[in-house]
C-alpha cells in the first residue's frame, strides 16, 4: 500500500493510511483497518477506550450459491460468504478484495468532526484470463461489520451499545440498508432484493452525553427525518384521547371529556369519516370542509392534532378492489396455475403447483383468477372446493387451462388486502393522505397496520412509513406506529402503543409486555405509548393510576379510548378522568424528580395522588363493588375508598378520630352508632384513622 500524506485534522479528520493499516480518524474516535481487510480497533478518543472485542473482517459478500464457474465446480449449493482480504485507501475511497472471488467494492469514506459515513459507491473486477468467467452475482454486501464490545444497554432500534461514558452506534442513513446485530457484530449491509444503491451507513463512537447531539447532525446532513428533534420536543410526552364515533354533532361532548382528563392531544381514526382505506371514501355526512372545520375547533382548543392511519393496505370495499376490477398493484403471496377449464358457474378449481401454505382463516381463503375474486372453501390436495365466485363485487367469468391462479395477501384483519410496495400504489395512498393531513392541519400520525407489509420486513416497513411521511406537510412533531424497523427510528419518535388489554388482566399483561417494552426503548433513547387504555365499566380509577404513574415513570404518554357511550354511563367517569388529569399534570409539569420516577418503575408497586402528594398505597381485595386502598399520611393510615358503579352505604367498625374528606380535602359528613360508622361511598373518598394498617385493612374486610 502506497503511503499517503497526513491530511490537516481541521479538513478532513486527519485520514492517515500507512504501511499495513488505514486509520480513519475524527476528533472523537480512530479506526484502524488492516491491510488485510480486518477492523482491528476503534477508540473512544475521550475515554481512551478500545471499544472492539476483537477483529473482524470489514466488508464481505454473499452468493446464495456459487456463481463463479470454478466455486460452483468446488462449492455445494448453499449460501457462501466471501470476507474482505486485503484493503487499501486512496482519495477518501476504500478499495476491498474479497477472499475468492474477483470482487472490489469501493466505498467512498466521509469523515466529519464528529461521525464517520460510508456509502457504496461501485463494484470493479479484476476476471482472469482462463476458463469460463464473468461478472458474477452478489446477492448481499456487508458494508461494514465491526466486532463492538459489550456495554450496560443496547438499543436494537438503533443499533447502539451504551453505557454512563461512551456509546458506539453503527447507523443507517438510507431505508435500503440493512443494519443489524449478530452476537457482538454490528452489521451495515445491503441486499440485491432491495437494491445497493443505498446512502449507506454511519459509525459514532463519542461520548454518550453527546451521542443524541452527533445523531441530529447525521440527521440534518442526510435530510432524514428528526427524531432528535421529535424527541426533545416538550409536547413529546403529552397523552392523547382518542375520538371514536365522532361526528360534528358529538364533537362538543368528546372535547369536553379530553380537556377533564387534561389530555394535551387528540387523535382522530380515518373510519369515523371515511367508508373505505385506500381511496379514503367520504362516509355520510362527513366531506373535506367538515373535517376540516372539526379540525380547526380541536386546533383552536389548544390540542395537538394526530391522525391515526392506515396506509399499507385497502378496505376490500375500496374502488381498488370494489370496482368490479381488482387492481393489479396488490400483494400477491402464492401463485398457482388451472389445470383444468372452469365454467363461470364452477365451484372447484384444478390447479397446479403447490398448496402448501394457502390461508385457511375465514376472509381468507381469497383468489384472483383474471378479474374475478374467488372465495374458496377448503383445499384438498391440488383441489379448491366449495368456491364462491365473483366475491367484492367482480363478475364470476369462465377461465381456461393455465390461467394463472394468484393469492392476494389478505391481511390478519380481512377487511384490509396488502399491497405491492414494489409499485406506485403505496404513493398514490400517501398522496391521499398527506392532502387531508395538510388540509385539516393535522401535526403528529399514528402509523397503525405497519406490519402488514411483505417480506424483507427490516425494509418495507420503514420504506411505506417513509413514503407516507415524505408527503405530510409539514413534518410531525412526533409519531407513533404499531411496528418499527432501524430506519424508522427517525420517523417513530414515540414507540408503539398496545392493543387494548382487559381490564383484570392490566396490570399483568402491562408487566409482560408494557413495562418490558419501556425498558427496552430507554436504551434507544425512545419512550413507549402506555396505551391503547380502554374504556369501560370494568375500567376503575385504580386501574388508571397504575397506569397512568408507570407512563409518569418513563416519561410516556397514555392514549384513551373516547368511547362516548361508555363514558357517558360509567359511574366513575369523573373520577377515572381526575385520576388522568392529576397524573398528566405532575408529568409534564416535572413534579418528580428522577429518584421519584425509578421508585416508580417498580411494576410491583403501586402509588395514588392525594392533593398533588405522592403515596404508596395496598391494594385491598374487592369487597362487592367497593373498591380499597390503604395508605400512610402524616402519620395516618387512611383508606382511599370508592364505589365502582354507583353509591350505596357502607359500615365499617372502627376505633379512635376518624374524618372523612373527598380527594379535595372537603369534609364529608358520616352517621356514628357506638363503634359502627355508616359511611357514604359513592365517588373516591379518604377515610383517616388513628388505627394500624393492618387493623383498619381487618375492618375493610368485614365489609
Amino acid at each position: 500500500m502506497r503511503r499517503l500524506a497526513v491530511i490537516s485534522l481541521l479538513l478532513l479528520g486527519a485520514i492517515l493510511s500507512a504501511g499495513a493499516q488505514a486509520v480513519l480518524e475524527n476528533d472523537l474516535m480512530r479506526l484502524t483497518l488492516s491491510a488485510d481487510g480486518q477492523a482491528v480497533s476503534l477508540v473512544c478518543k475521550e475515554s481512551g477506550e478500545e471499544c472492539l472485542a476483537g477483529s473482524t473482517p470489514l466488508c464481505s459478500i454473499t452468493q446464495y450459491r456459487p456463481y463463479d464457474n470454478e466455486n460452483f465446480l468446488m462449492m455445494p449449493a448453499k449460501p457462501v460468504t466471501f470476507p474482505s482480504n486485503h484493503l487499501e485507501y486512496r482519495d477518501g475511497q476504500l478499495f476491498v478484495e474479497f477472499e475468492g472471488t474477483y470482487d472490489i467494492l469501493v466505498i467512498d469514506v466521509t469523515v466529519r468532526d464528529n461521525y464517520i459515513g460510508f456509502k457504496p459507491l461501485r463494484r470493479d473486477y479484476r476476471i482472469e484470463d482462463m476458463g469460463v468467467k464473468r461478472k458474477t452475482e452478489l446477492d448481499e454486501v456487508a458494508l461494514v461489520q465491526l466486532d463492538v464490545c459489550d456495554r450496560e444497554n443496547f438499543g436494537s432500534w438503533l443499533n447502539v451499545v451504551w453505557d454512563s461514558s461512551t456509546a458506539v452506534c453503527l447507523m443507517g442513513t438510507d431505508p435500503k440498508t440493512r443494519i443489524d446485530r449478530f452476537g457482538r457484530t454490528m452489521y451495515a449491509g445491503l441486499e440485491h432484493s432491495v437494491g445497493f444503491d443505498s446512502e449507506g451507513a454511519v459509525l459514532i463512537c463519542s461520548p454518550k452525553d453527546s451521542f443524541l447531539d452527533i445523531v441530529d447532525q447525521v440527521e440534518r446532513d442526510y435530510s432524514l427525518p428528526r427524531g432528535v428533534e421529535s424527541r426533545r420536543n416538550p409536547r413529546y410526552n403529552l397523552s392523547y384521547y382518542e375520538l371514536r364515533d365522532m361526528t360534528p354533532q358529538n364533537l362538543d361532548e368528546h372535547l369536553g371529556y379530553a380537556r377533564m382528563g387534561g389530555f394535551g392531544a387528540i387523535v382522530i381514526y380515518y373510519p369515523d369519516f371515511a367508508s373505505t382505506c385506500g381511496h379514503y371514501l367520504w362516509k355520510d355526512g362527513f366531506d373535506l370542509p367538515t373535517l376540516k372545520s372539526i379540525c380547526s375547533r380541536i386546533r383552536t382548543e389548544g390540542f395537538d392534532l394526530g391522525f391515526h392511519i392506515h396506509y399499507s393496505k385497502v378496505s376490500v370495499t375500496d374502488p381498488y378492489i370494489g370496482d368490479g376490477t381488482p387492481d393489479k398493484r396488490l400483494n400477491y403471496v402464492k401463485s398457482l396455475l388451472l389445470t383444468e377449464p372452469l365454467s363461470s358457474d364452477g365451484t372447484t378449481l384444478t390447479v397446479e403447483g403447490s398448496t402448501e401454505g394457502l390461508r385457511t382463516e375465514d376472509g381468507r381463503r381469497l383468489l384472483l383468477v383474471g378479474d374475478e375474486l374467488i372465495m374458496y372453501g377448503k383445499v384438498v390436495g391440488n383441489r379448491l372446493e366449495d368456491c364462491t365466485r365473483g366475491v367484492y363485487n367482480t363478475s364470476p367469468a369462465a377461465h381456461g387451462k393455465g390461467e394463472l391462479v394468484r393469492q392476494p395477501d389478505v391481511d390478519d384483519w380481512p377487511l384490509f388486502i396488502r399491497i405491492d410496495q414494489n409499485t406506485l400504489l403505496q404513493q398514490e395512498i400517501a398522496g391521499r393522505l398527506a392532502e387531508i393531513y395538510r388540509e385539516c392541519g393535522f401535526n403528529f400520525v399514528y402509523f397503525d397496520g405497519a406490519e402488514d407489509v411483505p417480506y424483507p420486513y427490516w425494509y418495507n416497513v420503514s420504506r411505506s412509513q417513509k413514503a407516507v411521511y415524505d408527503l405530510l406537510e409539514p413534518a410531525p412533531i412526533y409519531a407513533e406506529g404499531a411496528l418499527k424497523s432501524h430506519f424508522g427510528w427517525h420517523i417513530l419518535s414515540r414507540g408503539n402503543a398496545f392493543d387494548l388489554f382487559k381490564a383484570d388482566k392490566i396490570r399483568r399483561a402491562m408487566r409482560k409486555y408494557t413495562l418490558r417494552c419501556a425498558q427496552q426503548l430507554a436504551q434507544d433513547f425512545t419512550s413507549p405509548d402506555f396505551g391503547w387504555v380502554d374504556y369501560n365499566a370494568a375500567m376503575q380509577p385504580d386501574i388508571y393510576e397504575y397506569i397512568c404513574s408507570k407512563a409518569l415513570a418513563w416519561d410516556s404518554p397514555i392514549s384513551l379510548m373516547g368511547k362516548l357511550a361508555e363514558i357517558r354511563s360509567h359511574a366513575r367517569t369523573k373520577d377515572n378522568f381526575r385520576v388522568i388529569r392529576d397524573w398528566e399534570r405532575a408529568k409534564t409539569s416535572g413534579q418528580f424528580s428522577p429518584q421519584q420516577k425509578l421508585m416508580l418503575r417498580d411494576p410491583l408497586r403501586e402509588w395514588t395522588l392525594v392533593e398533588g402528594e405522592l403515596y404508596e398505597v395496598t391494594p385491598l381485595e374487592a369487597k362487592g363493588p367497593v373498591r380499597g386502598e390503604i395508605f400512610l399520611r402524616d402519620g395516618k393510615t387512611c383508606l382511599l375508598f370508592w364505589h365502582a358503579d354507583g353509591s350505596a352505604p357502607i359500615c365499617m367498625e372502627l376505633r379512635g378520630k376518624v374524618s372523612l374528606t373527598d380527594m379535595d380535602g372537603k369534609k364529608i359528613r358520616m352517621r356514628k352508632d357506638g363503634n359502627t360508622y355508616v359511611i357514604p361511598c359513592s365517588s373516591r373518598a379518604i377515610l383517616t384513622t388513628e388505627m394500624s394498617p393492618e387493623e383498619l385493612a381487618a375492618a375493610f374486610e368485614r365489609l
